[in-house]
């Protein structure tokens, strides 16, 4: 036997009281269930916890826990060898040390209760179970709902079943029927698929609503027009020569800056003569030339006789009175509004035959947004036959009417095209989706053989709206035979190999003509989208508000709206007496 150790027989007993009211004891016994003993008491009344340390009879292992069983604090596992009772009364006093803290930490988890998460034992008490291969209640219970809601996700919903019509009624109809895990789960998977499809429903209605309000005419500028028609009738000054005689010679001059607009919109073609004039460095270089049809003629003609725009120069024509225009010179626009088929759908139902169930509302919105009735006025073509409507002209500027001007233009007739014909900014160089990320696959159906054969789908689009044209290259090439030519095909189809207005057979007809310009001339997409960059905004020469939501219209976005309304002339009586935008 080794000096110094005792014999086994012999007990062996260590008391220690602290300051706190802690206690500790070790107990060893002979025999063969050997146990040491530490225990301490924390707290009082129901929240008692005692603590106890367990010596195995081969002193190979030391387990701390707690004696209400609520977890095992510490196992420790010793070496298979002998130890020494001075190792061992060492090790005992150390753990004696550390015991008070142990049970002030376990005292906090037992006052706080398992849900409240406020002490440092938290992560213990997260982790403790995990390391242990425990699962908490809360945990087995989430783990058991989403294994029902797995099952029901897959279960036919039984017809004509009863759904509560919101969370309340919900709540209640389960106090008063007990439903089940399963029932439960089932009723509300039932009613979250119904909340899915009226919000669809919603959202398809609330965007045919917004394609009937940007296809019709606001009232306010339905009057103006006919007010105006009215003046026109009655004020010889409203009937006065646009421009007068001595300003005729200007407007074949290739000296001045021919800007053209093609529109029905009074109001809409005020803001883009004011802004374009009062954004020039040379305002007496402007000639405007305007083109409208024959039932806006006197309204337009009135409005720009009354409001005078001097020093720039205003020209009014209705298409009646180009000559050029016949039947035999345009024969596809004949075709394109007598045609029954290119009338019903364009005006006709937009939901019939629809399947909206397989249809997202982005896909639904781009569909309505294809069937403005305004692709098949002839207005809206009349840019394709600007070189015959202006024979004397070799460079203009043509602009959309729902465009403002915000710099002056005049460095676009210094624009160098290199022999192209058509100055456009590009649409597949921007961030976002709807405007500026537009290639001819989102113009044309390329199942279409020849679509497919004489089309690449990644080329990039370009805009209309602010185009320079050199009509003098225009005049050397095919264009409009080939954009008349296009036209008749998808007729013949039955428009199937595409559906939006006049851009796409344009980007056809000018292919190879296209001279690039900067973005910052020509700012698209104001009338699409409200996230637009107030910032870009101000920067871009021209912005355009293409899109449904037009500035003139309750639907336009009301922070966009400013930088058009300020180049309304509200101080103007037919404007003061038809309450536009009010």
């Amino acid at each position: 036997m080794r000096s110094g150790r005792r014999p086994q027989g012999r007990s062996i007993a260590i008391r220690k009281q602290t300051e706190t009211g802690l206690g500790s004891r070790i107990v060893r016994k002979s025999g063969s269930e050997r146990r040491n003993l530490i225990g301490s008491d924390v707290g009082g009344g129901a929240a008692r916890t005692r603590m106890q340390l367990h010596i195995s009879p081969s002193m190979r292992s030391i387990t701390i826990s707690s004696s209400n069983e609520f977890i095992d604090l510490m196992k420790i596992k010793v070496a298979a060898r002998h130890i020494s009772y001075r190792t061992l009364f060492h090790t005992i006093l150390i753990l004696a040390f550390l015991l008070p803290f142990v049970f002030i930490l376990t005292a906090l988890v037992t006052l706080e209760g398992v849900n409240k998460c406020s002490s440092i034992d938290c992560l213990g008490r997260r982790l403790g179970p995990r390391f242990l291969g425990r699962v908490d209640a809360s945990e087995r219970l989430a783990r058991d709902f989403y294994k029902i809601l797995n099952e029901v996700s897959t279960q036919e919903i039984p017809d004509g079943l009863k759904l509560p019509d919101s969370f309340s009624h919900l709540v209640s109809d389960m106090k008063n029927n007990q439903y089940d895990a399963k029932t439960f789960a089932l009723i509300l998977r039932a009613m979250m698929e119904k909340f899915e499809r009226d919000i669809r429903e919603s959202k398809f209605a609330e965007l045919m609503n917004k394609h009937f309000a940007a296809s019709s005419i606001p009232k306010g500028i339905h009057c103006l027009s006919l007010r105006l028609t009215d003046e026109y009738s009655s004020n010889a000054h409203a009937r006065r020569q646009l421009p007068s005689p001595e300003f005729l010679p200007v407007l074949s001059d290739n000296s001045f800056h021919h800007f053209i607009l093609a529109t029905d919109n009074i109001l809409a073609a005020s803001v883009v003569v004011s802004s374009a004039v009062q954004s020039s460095s040379k305002p007496e270089k402007i000639v405007f030339h305007v083109i409208t049809d024959k039932k806006t003629y006197a309204g337009m003609h009135s409005w720009f006789a009354l409001n005078s725009v001097a020093p720039a120069i205003v020209e009014i024509k209705g298409v009646h009175q180009f000559d050029w225009l016949t039947r035999e010179n345009v024969p596809v626009l004949e075709a394109v509004e007598s045609h029954n088929g290119v009338r019903n759908y364009y005006h006709g139902n937009h939901v019939a035959g629809a399947n909206l169930t397989e249809t997202t509302p982005r896909t639904f919105a781009s569909k309505l947004q294809s069937r403005s009735p305004k692709y098949i006025s002839l207005l809206n073509h009349l840019r394709i036959y600007i070189p015959e409507l202006f024979p004397n002209l070799d460079k203009v500027v043509f602009l959309d009417d729902d465009i403002v001007v915000q710099r002056d233009l005049a460095p676009l007739w210094d624009l160098d095209l290199g022999g192209k014909v058509n100055g456009a900014v590009e649409t597949c160089r921007g961030e976002d989706e709807w405007v500026m990320s537009k290639r001819l696959r989102n113009y044309f159906n390329f199942s279409h053989p020849l679509i497919a054969k004489h089309l690449d789908p990644e080329e990039c689009a370009w805009a209309y709206g602010m185009n320079v044209f050199d009509l003098q290259a225009w005049r050397k090439t095919n264009i409009r035979e080939t954009y008349h030519s296009w036209l008749r095909e998808n007729l013949k189809s039955n428009l199937t190999m595409w559906k939006l207005g006049t851009l796409p057979p344009a980007l056809i007809a000018f292919k190879g003509h296209v001279h690039t310009i900067d973005s910052s001339w020509h700012m698209l997409g104001l009338g699409y989208q409200n996230k637009t960059n107030i910032e870009n905004v101000k920067k871009a020469a021209v912005i355009h508000y293409n899109g449904q939501s037009k500035p003139w219209l309750e639907i336009g976005f009301e922070h966009l709206r400013p930088f058009w309304t300020k180049y309304v002339n509200y101080s103007n009586d037919f404007i003061k007496n038809c309450h536009i935008l009010e």
